[in-house]
């Protein structure tokens, strides 16, 4: 049987693992009597963790909401996981993150083994961040959206197009979608009537939000893959379909998913959609990714290859000279 210390610790583990445990499981998790669990979580609530308790045959318990957070027990992958995440948030595209995560990763490296504290610190030593000048959007607002997705109540809030004009928007929200540095809002638009996916850092919210709504289906059961077609080839001025020569598996790894979709063909073609604002960012981006390949629409982004193709044929200085 655990000494009294240590059992505590394991029930405040198993407490935080899950979020309910009735009564007679957690007595054969920790190797004791019902009446110890319950004698057990009273100490515990003594310390302040609020332990939320169902009576009867079959009754458990669960941890609360407290007016404080309490300290959270991590097991080894949990705590390295935890660190390695707090690390790539200091570098993400969310407003005053960067400071906050610094800030908890020192308290946790505080703590840390000194095992996990040389996996940390080689992950973190191998890490590099590329720079990005891309848009940031507020935490507090990212919170607010979560909120309203977990709560099923809509939204109304002003956005701005990219064009610069602004429109006030009634909105279910359904997800809250991280693409690379950028969030997106997807939901119902109520006064459209459809599926819209709209830039978080365009958002501007209003108080107060809209009633409660009963969610309706998603649009598709792989909503990843629905909402990349959208974010690529879907909400662009121009959108390229390109026969690729290489195994669909090895060009998807080139491609972002927020940048593009690809569907094999055979064996050693595929499909590439992919959409720009820019037909130079487009003839750029498919001339990188390393493989051989055919453009079959838009005719505009052809020409464009032409011209690019003499632009760099100009460039390229007379042999011997």
């Amino acid at each position: 049987m655990l000494e009294t210390s240590a059992r505590l610790l394991r029930l405040l583990a198993l407490l935080q693992s899950r979020r309910y445990w009735q009564g007679a499981e957690l007595a054969g998790q920790l190797g004791v009597s019902p009446r110890t669990v319950r004698r057990d979580v009273g100490k515990l609530r003594e310390l302040g963790y609020p332990i939320e308790a169902e009576g009867g045959v079959g009754g458990g318990y669960q941890l609360g909401a407290g007016a404080s957070l309490p300290p959270l027990l991590l097991d080894d992958e949990e705590a390295v996981a935890v660190a390695v995440g707090l690390r790539s948030a200091a570098s993400s595209g969310v407003t005053g993150i960067a400071e906050t995560s610094v800030r908890a990763l020192a308290k946790l490296d505080q703590v840390l083994p000194s095992r996990l504290r040389h996996q940390v610190g080689a992950l973190g030593a191998a890490m590099v961040t590329m720079p990005s000048g891309g848009p940031v959007v507020d935490a507090a607002l990212l919170t607010t959206i979560a909120a309203a997705v977990r709560d099923h109540e809509r939204l109304r809030f002003t956005y701005v197009d990219g064009d610069g004009s602004a429109s006030e928007r009634d909105v279910e929200p359904y997800r809250l979608v991280s693409g690379g540095r950028r969030w997106y809002l997807f939901g119902w638009d109520t006064g459209r009537g459809g599926w819209r996916t709209f830039r978080a850092d365009r958002v501007t919210p209003r108080v107060p939000h809209g009633p409660r709504f009963t969610p309706r289906p998603l649009p598709a059961e792989d909503l990843a893959g629905y909402l990349a077609e959208g974010m690529t080839s879907g909400r662009h001025r121009y959108r390229a379909v390109l026969t690729m020569h290489g195994p669909a598996a090895d060009v998807a790894a080139e491609v972002p998913p927020t940048l593009g979709t690809v569907e094999p063909l055979g064996e050693r073609t595929c499909t590439l959609r992919i959409g720009s604002d820019s037909l130079d960012h487009l003839a750029v981006w498919v001339a990188a990714f390393g493989f051989e390949f055919e453009v079959r629409e838009p005719p505009e982004l052809v020409a464009h290859l032409r011209t690019l193709t003499g632009r760099l044929r100009r460039a390229i200085p007379p042999a011997g000279g």
